[in-house]
């Protein structure tokens, strides 16, 4: 294995990033700016890839620290601020601008162009992670285990089974939420209630805790 110091191979290594950089990336012109831009998405995907084969990686880390906890266990929102969609964003923005400035198109259209391609790569990538952490949220979760737990109502309940709401359980250490009926008068959203029976696999009925 190469030393690590100033005279052995990542040494070497080194000093040939940083000449190259000196050397190429004096003058930033837009072209460069496309590849810079793909090689920093490529880096990152590669790295986060290399991490989680050796299971040191997260299986795809937020970079919003405010990230609600449903969103990430798999909840209905997308997540384009995953570092998975990020980085994808930036491969092709680079890859699409710089085949168009190779091919010379003027600086607009080869922005849009760019830019449209990574935003839609972002979006794909994000209902990717979202349907993979559905199928293991899903895979995981017993919704008969709701059975007899306390729930608040998320949306309004009608009355007399004549309409679905929705309503929000802990279990399993998660917060849930579930489509939900009532045999009895209707319930409001915020009202206390409890999961009486299971309708289907992702509908309960419930009761009024104030009843």
């Amino acid at each position: 294995m190469a030393p690590l110091g100033p005279g052995g191979g990542m040494g070497e290594i080194w000093s040939t990033i940083t000449d190259w950089a000196r050397d190429n990336l004096a003058d930033w012109t837009m072209t460069k700016v496309y590849v810079g831009c793909a090689i920093a998405g490529g880096t990152v995907l590669l790295g986060q890839t290399g991490l989680n084969l050796f299971g040191l990686g997260d299986a795809d880390a937020d970079v919003d620290p405010d990230m609600d906890v449903d969103e990430i266990e798999g909840g209905d929102n997308l997540n384009f601020l995953s570092i998975r969609a990020l980085a994808g964003f930036l491969v092709f923005f680079g890859l699409v601008g710089w085949y168009g400035t190779a091919e010379d198109w003027s600086g607009a259209p080869t922005a849009l162009a760019a830019f449209g391609a990574g935003a839609s790569v972002m979006v794909l990538v994000a209902m990717v992670m979202r349907a993979f952490k559905k199928a293991h949220s899903a895979g995981n979760l017993r919704p008969m285990s709701a059975l007899g737990k306390p729930a608040t109502v998320y949306l309004k309940i009608p009355a007399n089974k004549v309409g679905k709401g929705k309503v929000t359980v802990s279990i399993q250490g998660r917060s849930r939420q579930f489509e939900a009926v009532t045999a009895g008068p209707e319930l409001p959203t915020g009202s206390d209630c409890r999961l009486v029976a299971m309708v289907t696999e992702d509908t309960f009925e419930v009761v009024s805790l104030d009843a």
